[in-house]
């Protein structure tokens, strides 16, 4: 070769190379890893809504462990029945006498399911891809490039780099994988499907691998999903031979492996999908594409959602370091960009378990590798369900709440018929779990199931995407859904003879037990969780009925309850008290912190509109110390941020992401959150809860940086949302103070503006204390009660500046620091 052009062709070569790497550092997106996953808590998750994938990048045998969305054990069934009738009012009495524990010993007997407790969320099975002769290499590297949802594996054996490249393709529905090298032939690979079901073993049909089976029986139901996987290969040279359940590759320049599940699920009372012919369709249809079509059609559909938000921390060296050993490491080093990788791989998780259209998250999104994981993966109503969708509209991501939405419309069906046969009541009810057959009795047991108030809860969720949105056509749609669990509650709540309140009961401080009677029980009545539940459910109820000018009785009956509602109460502690009575115990370190929804998600608690309230909050979480479970500490971090202290929060925000331990939760070396085990509520949780660090938009205004750590002393935010129809386009600070911040009105009216720093509104059309927007309307609420005055303290409020603008609908206004 001419020397000239030998040394040409090296500088393009080097010049390549410079320029891929630093393309590579720019996409500074991606979890990765110096080694294979050895565990299924270090791989990697992928999803398209329905199909979940955990990739673990072994070089020798790639296993893929896949989810479909809707195999769940069991079938379309009801658990409500006639005995709680007969139970409930023996059950209230005993609760009225003290006699706790014969009445969570009877509830659990009478009123909790008399048949099944649920059904699991079960996995479909793996693909194994072996590589013969690969044990032996290096170079590894492998990740997870969550700006484009897509997996990749690379390494060296004999001088040869192999690459993988695996994505559950959004708009094709297929799991797709790519296997190349840098030299032509090296290809030679065989597939294998295994199912851990009974009859499920893989056969051979023409130019594809096949399996098909049945979800599990359990708890005396029938197993009634029908599902199939099916693969096939496509190769650029060599050979593909399909024969006795696998596929051989051999020779081959670069192969194509597409993967497509389907099951006969189309609703949760119908099972008449014709599952062959749907894995047929989808399988063909993606066979016809090459996998760079599929990946470009993929990720430019993704990055709709996901792009819509981005953030700047800073960066620092830590950034060079394998992702576990920087959540190893982030207790002890300065690393802000983990912050905003752990932010976004929450969006990322969201836009990938939960797909319009589609199932909600279930406690572990969509990734599960077990026939009946821990708490069967199922909808836990009292907590965990709702904070999957914390981040959905704050984070921009409103198209992903919308199977949650119908979630809920499910369960007013199917809660109708509990409501009546079980307590003779009108509405619909939800009790604290539910799975994808809609159930919505009590089941477990009566110290964490006999919690009645889940549907009160998944209104307030409802109502929330309300005030994000101001879509009067999607109130009318959910207001029927409000009016039902009002309606129910209603006819449920009865006096309590003591103090005279009406309250719910039975019913729990969720999975807590309290102090009265022998000490070890849960069941109660009137505990401060359902009474702020009933507020908000009743406030947000007439007030939809308002805006849509209808049910002015109905509007009424419910102004008229919520006055006989028990007011917040202060304790001897100076604690918000989590019962009605006094029983708050100081050392009580439990994980879930129910009463203190009253400060987030709700915004009932302020420290402009009831100080002492707010402060009471703060003594709660001494008392219940900041390491717990994964989930517990997410809460934490969002409680935190109402309480407008950042550097506790980023506190809590350090102990999330550190690698779990046997002191409690935290996140696995893949990120994904530990209760343990994994529970993927802790990840979006924690993505709310930064968000709230830097914006908030419940208490009358937006209220910019109102929990900004000292460890973010710079940094930006674009594109998360705030109530009232409002998008934060760009918020920049510098030293800790607001530098520039654009806010866009979707909706027009008054924006109301607060902050630290004082801002230039030069050139705006001031609005000097007219209401700034009928969706920051702050409700009043009664006083609390105070045992102690001595106790209670009033927080010392740093200066805040507000402003009120008048804004137009569509317009964009920006605003810099004076």
């Amino acid at each position: 070769m001419n020397k000239y052009f030998k040394n040409i062709g090296l500088l393009a070569l080097f010049l390549f190379t410079v320029l891929s790497g630093y393309a590579q550092q720019e996409n500074y997106m991606k979890l990765w890893y110096d080694a294979p996953a050895e565990n299924w808590n270090e791989a990697l998750p992928l999803g398209n809504g329905r199909l979940g994938v955990m990739v673990f990048g072994n070089p020798a045998v790639e296993r893929l462990q896949l989810n479909e969305e809707t195999i769940w054990a069991g079938s379309p069934n009801s658990i409500a029945h006639e005995k709680a009738l007969k139970a409930l009012p023996k059950v209230r009495e005993l609760i009225f006498e003290g006699k706790y524990k014969e009445a969570q010993d009877l509830a659990t007997s009478d009123i909790r399911s008399q048949t099944n407790n649920g059904m699991p969320y079960q996995t479909f099975g793996n693909v194994y891809i072996s590589f013969p002769g690969h044990q032996d290499y290096t170079d590894y590297y492998r990740d997870l490039d969550i700006q484009n949802a897509v997996a990749s594996v690379s390494y060296k054996v004999d001088g040869v780099t192999y690459h993988r490249q695996i994505i559950s393709a959004f708009k094709d529905d297929v799991v797709a994988v790519k296997l190349s090298a840098d030299k032509p032939g090296m290809i030679t690979a065989n597939i294998l499907m295994n199912s851990p079901y009974d009859k499920t073993d893989p056969v051979s049909r023409e130019d594809v691998i096949m399996l098909d089976g049945t979800s599990s029986n359990h708890e005396g139901l029938r197993g009634g999903v029908d599902f199939e996987g099916r693969v096939a290969v496509t190769t650029n040279g060599g050979s593909a031979i399909s024969e006795n359940g696998s596929i051989s590759i051999k020779n081959a320049d670069s192969a194509t492996i597409y993967i497509s599940i389907a099951t006969n699920f189309k609703s949760y009372k119908d099972l008449s999908e014709d599952v062959r012919r749907k894995t047929i369709s989808l399988l063909n249809a993606a066979r016809k594409r090459d996998f760079e079509t599929i990946k470009k059609d993929h990720s430019d559909y993704y990055q709709k959602f996901f792009n819509r938000v981005s953030m700047d921390l800073g960066k620092t060296e830590a950034i060079d370091q394998p992702t576990n050993l920087r959540i190893k490491n982030f207790s002890e080093q300065d690393d802000p960009q983990l912050v905003e990788l752990y932010f976004q791989f929450g969006r990322y998780l969201l836009i990938s378990s939960s797909q319009p259209g589609g199932q909600p998250a279930n406690l572990q999104g969509i990734w599960n590798d077990m026939l009946f994981p821990p708490w069967e993966s199922k909808y836990t109503m009292n907590i965990n369900a709702e904070m999957n969708y914390w981040p959905a509209e704050l984070t921009n991501l409103p198209e992903m709440h919308e199977p949650f939405i119908q979630l809920a419309k499910e369960v007013s069906e199917t809660g109708r018929e509990a409501a009546r046969i079980m307590y003779d009541a009108d509405g619909w009810v939800l009790h604290h779990n539910t799975d994808i057959w809609r159930i919505t009795g009590p089941i477990d047991n009566a110290h964490s199931g006999m919690w009645p108030s889940g549907g009160a809860w998944l209104m307030q969720d409802l109502w929330e995407r309300y005030n994000y949105s101001g879509d009067k056509e999607y109130l009318s749609e959910i207001y029927p859904i409000m009016k039902g669990s009002a309606e129910f509650f209603l006819d449920f709540m009865i006096p309590h003879p003591e103090f005279g309140y009406m309250v719910v009961v039975p019913s729990n401080s969720p999975e807590n037990s309290h102090g009265g009677g022998e000490g070890n029980a849960s069941i109660t009545a009137g505990a401060t969780m359902d009474q702020q539940l009933m507020f908000d459910l009743f406030t947000h109820t007439a007030e939809a009925a308002e805006i849509l000018d209808t049910d002015e009785d109905f509007v009424q009956k419910l102004n008229s309850a919520k006055e006989k509602l028990a007011p917040m109460q202060i304790g001897r502690y100076g604690q918000l008290q989590e019962w009605l009575k006094d029983w708050d115990d100081p050392d009580d370190d439990h994980r879930h912190i129910s009463h203190l929804y009253g400060l987030f998600p709700s915004n009932q608690i302020s420290p402009f509109r009831n100080p002492e309230l707010f402060e009471s909050t703060k003594v709660v979480l001494e008392h219940r110390g900041d390491k717990s479970t994964g989930w517990s500490m997410g809460w934490k971090v969002n409680l935190w941020a109402r309480l407008l202290e950042g550097d506790r929060a980023y506190k809590l925000l350090q102990d999330q992401l550190s690698l779990v331990g046997s002191d409690g939760g935290g996140s696995y070396p893949n990120m994904l959150d530990a209760h343990p085990p994994f529970q993927i509520d802790g990840n979006f949780g924690v993505t709310a809860g930064i968000a709230e660090m830097l914006m908030q938009s419940h208490e009358g205004a937006i209220h910019l940086l109102p929990a900004l750590p000292d460890a973010w002393e710079h940094g930006s935010i674009k594109g998360i949302r705030a109530r009232g129809g409002f998008t934060i386009e760009n918020l920049e600070w510098k030293n800790n103070e607001i530098q520039e911040v654009t806010i866009k009105s979707n909706l027009g009216g008054n924006l109301r503006l607060r902050t630290a720093s004082k801002l230039d509104l030069k050139n705006l059309d001031i609005a000097r204390g007219e209401n700034p927007n009928p969706f920051f309307k702050i409700y009043p609420i009664q006083d609390p009660i105070v045992k102690d005055k001595s106790k209670t303290t009033r927080p010392e409020l740093p200066k805040y500046y507000e402003y009120d603008i008048k804004t137009e609908k569509g317009k964009t206004y920006t605003f810099y620091s004076k």
